[in-house]
């Protein structure tokens, strides 16, 4: 069962992000179990060869691959799907109108218009009469609010019956309110955005680093659980060495 399947059926869903252009370490990752990896294509130095290489590694053990797009313009959200991704992460929503372009570009006909190609490793290299409802059907791609005009137009960005999932970026969100991540006007926001992404039957992601923090989230229905990066996750275990001896 794919993330998009666990999550309609309302249940949750744990993995990780993922700055390092390596597909060693994506296999390292997706051997741990984690439902899905997110391969960071708008932070770092990836590209979409290593990208598409990073998705076979983690679907080759069975977890799900969902890029973060570079931007939230055609070429990218085309290119992030082409590779095979199962699905999508766009950054910086911040309008309806913005929302209905990125489900333009990522939805087949009749849904969007997204460019076909049957020689992409999404295509799977070949025709098939049935591609476009198939890939309608199972592609994941979800938004990220991160942005003080996202968060003050919030409502009607997700109403949309093709988004599967609202994710709250709360370093930008904090950014854009001036302030620190740990202020609490951040966590009102990420409560009551947490309160009309569910309104809408949509699922919710964020970023946890601790168990506190993961049972809050949990408590605002978080179910889209996204702990840590690995490029922290590895600063942090190995610098311990020298600290602990």
């Amino acid at each position: 069962m794919n993330i998009k399947e666990k999550l309609q059926l309302g249940q949750e869903v744990y993995g990780t992000w993922c700055m390092l252009p390596s597909p060693e370490v994506i296999d390292v990752i997706a051997k741990s179990g984690l439902d899905f990896v997110i391969i960071d294509m708008e932070h770092g130095a990836m590209n979409y060869s290593t990208a598409q290489q990073m998705t076979i590694a983690a679907q080759a053990e069975g977890c799900n691959a969902i890029v973060r797009t570079p931007r939230k313009d055609e070429s990218n959200i085309l290119k992030s799907l082409d590779i095979g991704s199962n699905g999508i992460i766009i950054p910086h929503v911040n309008s309806k109108s913005e929302a209905n372009s990125c489900i333009q570009y990522a939805k087949y006909p009749p849904i969007g218009n997204r460019s076909y190609s049957p020689y992409t490793r999404c295509g799977g290299y070949k025709t098939n009469p049935n591609f476009f409802n198939i890939s309608n059907k199972n592609s994941f791609v979800s938004i990220i609010i991160e942005d003080k005009e996202g968060l003050d137009n919030i409502e009607s960005i997700v109403d949309n019956n093709f988004i599967d999932m609202v994710y709250i970026g709360t370093y930008d969100i904090a950014s854009s309110l001036g302030c620190s991540v740990e202020d609490k006007q951040v966590l009102n926001e990420l409560e009551r955005c947490a309160k009309i992404i569910k309104k809408y039957n949509k699922s919710v992601g964020c970023l946890y680093h601790n168990k506190k923090e993961l049972n809050f989230f949990q408590s605002i229905g978080v179910n889209f659980l996204v702990y840590g990066v690995d490029s922290r996750i590895l600063y942090n275990e190995y610098s311990k060495i020298k600290s602990n001896g």
